[in-house]
Parts: structure tokens; C-alpha cells; sequence
């Protein structure tokens, strides 16, 4: 009998001794505002199992500004503790917190905290913290700046482009391939009006003269416009500005224009045909004249 007294006993104490007891400790009952507290929990005979209780930073109620929550789980034990500050007046409840090893809950001791406004002039009043200096990455300045970044390379790309247009975009009309290209239009149009085949002589070289005198004002920069014939001959003769074989084009077709204006001469068709073949390659030689002549200014 006795014996089995003993062997009930031993297995209490032992029931007792290994079974999980959970004590819950809090430093401060009253505190002032903002002023530090410690809430503490220790959960021995823990066997290595596995304890789950609220999240990190989560395990008091929301008035609670947690400075740190700190986790110490052990091979037989468990702790964990918890620095806060409050900082409204009042009473305020820390309820029976959850515990749970092997499916089976564990509840902490309930607490109220009173905080009072125990602050005088010129006391020290407890923050939660210090401020932190944060160091700040790439990608924190890109989402701060990203917006002034991207409109400066809008900008910078818009005023690339209309350098760009501006310089290569669009030819000068007053360029020399672009006033040869004008007239060489001009007298496939005067081509196309069959003054040679019809025997109008007359209209035929009054036109392509005065073709021929707007290139040679513009082209080369000689007054054709202004000046009579022999004029023109002289002065073009006397600049150089026209290679001699264009020179004698010049030459040969405005003195047989003066000649049939003043009716001294009737050209057939072949010579009007050639004529009008002269002016066209004149024209389209004017190219190496410009050439030539810019490379004469530049020496």
C-alpha cells in the first residue's frame, strides 16, 4: 500500500515538475507619459517544442508604442521581452495574453498601467527613440527625383532633335543643287511648250534668256538681270566666276537671242534644239563652277 502511495506520488511531482508554467512580469504598474516599461514572459519546461504567441511587435495592444520586442527561445525554455511606452493619461488593460506548446494554450497574468502627467517645466520628457539616419540607395533617389529626371532627358532629346532638323533636316532653298534643280524645271517646261516645233523663235529665246539671266543672278551672283548682253559677256569675262566653256555657252545662245528679238536672224529648229541642250548643261555644269570658285576664296 505503501508503495503505491509512493509511486503516486513520485508520478505527481514529476507530472508537476516537467509540466509547462508560464510566468508573466511587469516592471512598472504607474508610469509617467512616455516613460519606458518592461513586460516580460518566461515559459519554462518547454521540452523543445515550439511556442506561438502574437507577431513581433504585435503582442500588446495598439496604444502601446513598442520600443523592442525581443525573442530568447531556448532548448527548455522560452522568454520574451517586451520595452514600451505609452503616451496618453490613463488606465490602461494588458488582457491575459495567449501561449500555445503542443496544441494547448497558455494565458499570462492580466495588468493595468496607470500613466500619469507627472511632467514639471523644464523635466526630461522620454521619447520612444532616437531619430535614425537612414542611408538612402539609388532606387530611393530615383523615386524621389524621377520625375525632374525624366523631364530633363525630355528636354535635352527635344532640343537634340531640333538642332537636328534644323541642320540636316531641311536643304536651303537658295542652295546651288536646289536653284539648278528650279531651272532645270523651268526649261523642261519651256521644252513643253513647242515653240521649236511651232516656229515661234521669237518667244522661245525671250523665255530661255530670261531663265537663263534669274539663274545666273542667283547662282552666281552676277547682276544677268540688269545688264545688256555685252555687258554681261564683259563683266562675266572679266570675273572669272563662270568656267570658259559655260562662258561660251552664255556667249553663243544670249547674242543669238538679241538677234532674232531684233528680227536679223530666223534659227531653224536644230539650232533652238541646241540651244536649249546648252542651257541644260550649262546648268547642270554650274556645280563645279560653285565648287571651283569656293575653293578660290578659300586659297
Amino acid at each position: 500500500m505503501f508503495r503505491k502511495i509512493n509511486s503516486l506520488f513520485l508520478l505527481l511531482f514529476s507530472v508537476l515538475l516537467l509540466s509547462q508554467t508560464v510566468i508573466s512580469r511587469l516592471d512598472k504598474k504607474t508610469v509617467g507619459l512616455g516613460e519606458p516599461n518592461t513586460f516580460s514572459i518566461k515559459i519554462d519546461h518547454t521540452q523543445g517544442k515550439p511556442v506561438y504567441s502574437a507577431q513581433k511587435n504585435e503582442l500588446l495592444p495598439f496604444h502601446f508604442e513598442i520600443i523592442k520586442d525581443s525573442i530568447f527561445p531556448k532548448a527548455d525554455s522560452y522568454e520574451r521581452v517586451v520595452e514600451f511606452s505609452i503616451f496618453q493619461e490613463g488606465t490602461f488593460d494588458i488582457p491575459a495574453l495567449e501561449f500555445k506548446i503542443n496544441n494547448k494554450i497558455y494565458k499570462t497574468t492580466p495588468y493595468q498601467i496607470h500613466v500619469v502627467n507627472s511632467a514639471n517645466k523644464g523635466d526630461q520628457i522620454h521619447d520612444i527613440m532616437k531619430n535614425k539616419e537612414v542611408p538612402m540607395e539609388l532606387s530611393d533617389y530615383w523615386q524621389l527625383y524621377r520625375f525632374w529626371i525624366l523631364a530633363g532627358i525630355a528636354v535635352v532629346g527635344l532640343i537634340i532633335v531640333i538642332f537636328a532638323f534644323l541642320k540636316y533636316g531641311k536643304k536651303p532653298k537658295d542652295s546651288p543643287i536646289e536653284l539648278s534643280n528650279k531651272t532645270l524645271k523651268a526649261l523642261q517646261l519651256l521644252k513643253q511648250k513647242n515653240y521649236t516645233e511651232n516656229g515661234n523663235y521669237r518667244s522661245f529665246y525671250v523665255e530661255i534668256i530670261d531663265i537663263m539671266r534669274d539663274f545666273l543672278t542667283l547662282q552666281y551672283h552676277i547682276p544677268a538681270n540688269v545688264l545688256l548682253t555685252d555687258d554681261l559677256i564683259a563683266y562675266m569675262k572679266k570675273n572669272h566666276s563662270i568656267s570658259s566653256q559655260n562662258e561660251a555657252i552664255i556667249e553663243d545662245v544670249f547674242l543669238r537671242g538679241d538677234m532674232v528679238k531684233f528680227a536679223k536672224i530666223f534659227p531653224d529648229i536644230t539650232t533652238m534644239n541646241h540651244d536649249w541642250e546648252q542651257c541644260v548643261q550649262l546648268v547642270k555644269n554650274s556645280i563645279q563652277d560653285i565648287e571651283f570658285e569656293n575653293l578660290r576664296k578659300d586659297v
